[in-house]
């Protein structure tokens, strides 16, 4: 009997102990620069040198894919349109699958091929059909990366070969990973550990091995050069919580899985999503120089913000309303805020706007309501 509690007592402890590991912060990660993510509100839970430039290969893709699959989503692009490698596309070296000049391969099987394998002469065709050359697909590329506020990535080539002022940080790569997974379509990719091409000819295997071993793991991409060092931007999945955890210049792969791991594990055991509560009833705006005194007003309260688990006792919320305001007031005119704070630290603001149109006062409004009113006696 002694024995049997000894052994509780101790594999208590032992689980205690495993739990206060991951719930510290990750600073140990070897990485020079990372990052921790939550996918839905872009929220940053952990940060280390995250806006540090550097090379970051073949997560270059990332970027690539939200080409792609806008392309895609526009009609622009069918999976089962068959393109033809030309001479450049086949000339990449790096990862490939190896495509000779005027070898045809239909957009599926290049995609897959982009995200299993990272092959470079794949994304070098889907860019040229994109966009009619790589060139072409890089400015693109650039443009994109400016309208998703990537202020620290310069991008020279769509596949993530080492080239001069080809730049980007751990931050900037967890923004352009957060639009791609709004893709969903790009998990039926990321998620694939072997696969064929070519009629079963050619196997690819995906280059992301937490596939395999890291719970609720959905992608997204590695990468790995002499100027970058082993990369990778990982995303996964746990209780309705979406993270992206990045590490660039790692050391070796085993030290990319090892660091991003412990960046998830850390954000799961310490973060979760909080559904605000709010059943206060507005009060109404009076309003000055209007066809009515006073202006409905309501708050759509939704969706969900990111909390450390425990805390949700430190939620409150603050209602911003002007008192009054002047006609004339549109239906949807913000008259004020219903602010979330977690402790001081603001989470989330929601407008709170107004119900119905409020005209002004003037002589032919008026005049139309007084021959109204005659009409009806």
């Amino acid at each position: 009997m002694k024995k049997i509690v000894s052994f509780i007592l101790i594999s208590t402890l032992l689980l205690c102990f495993r739990v206060s590991v991951y719930a510290k912060s990750p600073d140990e990660i070897t990485a020079p620069s990372g990052v921790l993510m939550e996918a839905e509100t872009g929220k940053i839970l952990y940060e280390k040198n995250s806006h540090e430039i550097r090379a970051c290969a073949s997560i270059t893709k990332v970027m690539t894919m939200i080409l792609v699959m806008e392309a895609l989503d526009d009609g622009k692009l069918h999976m089962d349109d068959m393109l033809s490698a030309s001479a450049h596309a086949a000339s990449m070296g790096g990862s490939d699958i190896w495509l000779k000049e005027g070898e045809v391969m239909s957009a599926h099987d290049l995609i897959k091929a982009t995200m299993v394998a990272s092959a470079n002469d794949a994304a070098v065709v889907l860019a040229e059909e994109i966009c009619g050359s790589e060139d072409a697909f890089v400015e693109k590329m650039n443009e994109k990366a400016q309208t998703l506020g990537m202020k620290d990535t310069v991008f020279k080539n769509c596949n993530g070969l080492d080239e001069d002022g080809h730049l980007t940080s751990a931050y900037d790569v967890a923004l352009m990973s957060r639009e791609l997974i709004k893709h969903k379509e790009i998990f039926s990719f990321t998620s694939i550990w072997l696969d064929y091409l070519r009629g079963g000819k050619t196997q690819i295997v995906n280059t992301n091995k937490l596939l395999k071993s890291y719970k609720g793991i959905t992608g997204l991409k590695t990468g790995t050069t002499s100027q970058a060092g082993s990369c990778i931007t990982a995303t996964a999945e746990r209780d309705g919580l979406s993270l992206i955890g990045v590490v660039l210049g790692s050391a070796s792969g085993k030290d990319r899985f090892t660091d991003v791991s412990a960046l998830l594990d850390y954000g799961f055991a310490n973060y979760g999503k909080y559904t605000p509560v709010f059943d206060e009833e507005l009060p109404t705006v009076q309003v000055r120089n209007g066809m009515q005194t006073e202006l409905k007003v309501t708050a759509n309260i939704s969706g969900n913000f990111v909390i450390q688990k425990g805390n949700s006792k430190n939620i409150t919320h603050k209602v911003n309303i002007q008192s009054e305001v002047n006609a004339p007031v549109n239906k949807g005119d913000k008259i004020g805020t219903v602010v979330f704070y977690e402790g001081k630290e603001v989470m989330k603001e929601y407008p709170v706007v107004a119900e119905h149109l409020v005209e002004e006062m003037n002589f032919s409004a008026v005049f139309a309501v007084l021959f109204q009113y005659l009409v009806q006696v």
